[in-house]
């Protein structure tokens, strides 16, 4: 006669591919902070340039740097370093993109509550 002795999920090792596996929502948030650190960054690049007399970062560029959900990054670097405050349509640029990324996130926070 067999006896068979039941293996507990506590008792199996983790494989390796499930040991590597990293939530979704971790790496979303990751990504978030990176891009945010590097608009916030830009700015700062951008604001030293300006006070040193050199070529500035183009608007333009500031802007595609906020669009990837760095939007947190570029009103932190706004108000922090007194940047572009002065300028109205920066700041109604930059307000219409953070309304942008906050409809997204809106409408997107049930797929990503979802588990994969």
């Amino acid at each position: 006669m067999q006896t068979r002795t039941a293996t507990t999920p506590a008792e199996t090792p983790p494989s390796p591919s499930r040991k590597a596996h990293r939530p979704p929502m971790t790496i979303l948030l990751s990504c978030l902070l990176f891009f945010n650190l590097l608009c916030f960054l830009l700015f700062a690049l951008d604001k030293r340039k300006a006070q040193r007399g050199q070529r500035r970062i183009a608007e333009k560029t500031l802007h595609l740097a906020t669009l990837p959900g760095a939007a947190p990054g570029a009103w932190a670097a706004i108000f922090l370093l007194h940047h572009k405050n002065r300028k109205a349509a920066f700041w109604g640029v930059t307000l219409g993109l953070t309304l942008l990324q906050g409809a997204m996130g809106y409408f997107a926070w049930p797929y990503l509550q979802a588990p994969f």
